[in-house]
């Protein structure tokens, strides 16, 4: 069983996760052993990399925002060498700030003949969390607003796999950091959770012997669809033993996480499903429900543990 974990899915996740890898190779190159290029060659290379920046930011779109835009390349077959991102439109709304959680939209087109390889427009949003782990997408995109409609261009992956496709994506809102809903009355005999004015919450521990069975307690009941299984959830959460000791916060990393709740311990699983995204759940997982009998340096054995969960988006 694993923690909580970063996780992405859709093609809007595979084009980010890709975009990073790409990124990290083309920095990681370089060694001692390396000759180093001659100035012709690397005129050559600078050039090459001007066009296709070029080249990039003359991709053109037709149609409203919110709407799937049709996109024209400026060329078929495009084909680019390295990931490119650049603004297409800007928008207008608020401005995208590190860390933001985004709704994406998106249209993947494919570089050999400029079609429609898959879209975001028929079904909901994709959710992605605006850190440094998006690599250059994170650089060019705090700082805009929301409305901003971005081109990233995503070069072959291998021989085996040389295709070139271009993500067209649209930021369409940046979604709550915390839990946003009706606030429930305390339940007692159970930690109490007081917040902040930013929403990072604080336990303090109950009184009596640990619960021996899965409690998922609502602290604030969401208006969103309910958790289903097979979804890829979005949260912040805050953990500690049963005794009040902490163990790890998200509120602390100042960003929020996602996972794919088919992943995580049983007690996440069973306790999630079926409560409504924005709600925040205290859950108190025993340890046949958590990590057992398995030791960490920070959870000892046959733990209870703590968990206040503000499940922000599901997808």
């Amino acid at each position: 069983m694993r923690r909580p974990t970063t996780a992405r899915r859709g093609i809007a996740a595979a084009a980010l996760a890709l975009a990073l890898g790409l990124t990290l190779a083309a920095c990681s190159g370089d060694s001692e052993d390396d000759p180093s290029p001659s100035p012709s060659a690397s005129s050559t290379a600078d050039a090459a990399d001007d066009a296709e920046q070029t080249a990039v930011a003359a991709i053109k779109l037709e149609g409203e925002p919110g709407a799937e835009p049709k996109v024209t390349l400026p060329s078929t077959p495009f084909t680019v060498s390295s990931v490119i991102v650049k603004v297409l439109e800007p928008g207008t709304g608020d401005t995208i700030e590190d860390g933001a959680l985004l709704s994406v939209r998106s249209v993947m087109i494919a570089g050999a003949d400029g079609s429609v390889a898959a879209s975001t427009y028929t079904g909901a949003p994709e959710n992605v969390i605006l850190s440094e782990d998006v690599g250059i997408l994170h650089e060019t995109l705090v700082g805009e607003k929301v409305g901003v409609r971005f081109a990233m261009a995503i070069p072959p992956q291998s021989a085996d796999n040389p295709a070139v496709y271009v993500r067209v994506g649209e930021i369409v809102d940046v979604l709550p950091s915390q839990a946003v809903g009706e606030p429930v009355p305390p339940v007692a005999g159970l930690p109490t959770v007081t917040l902040d004015a930013d929403g990072k919450p604080t336990v303090t521990p109950a009184t009596g012997p640990a619960p021996t069975t899965l409690v998922a307690q609502p602290l604030i009941t969401g208006t969103g669809a309910p958790v289903t299984a097979e979804q890829t959830l979005t949260v912040q959460y805050d953990l500690s033993l049963w005794d009040g000791t902490p163990v790890r916060s998200t509120w602390e990393d100042g960003k929020p996480v996602q996972f794919a709740l088919s992943g995580v311990i049983p007690g996440w699983q069973e306790g999630l499903v079926g409560q409504p995204v924005g709600s925040q759940v205290l859950l108190v997982v025993p340890p046949d429900k958590g990590y057992g009998s398995k030791a960490s340096d920070t959870i000892p054995a046959n733990s209870t543990l703590v968990y206040v969960v503000d499940i922000l988006a599901a997808g």
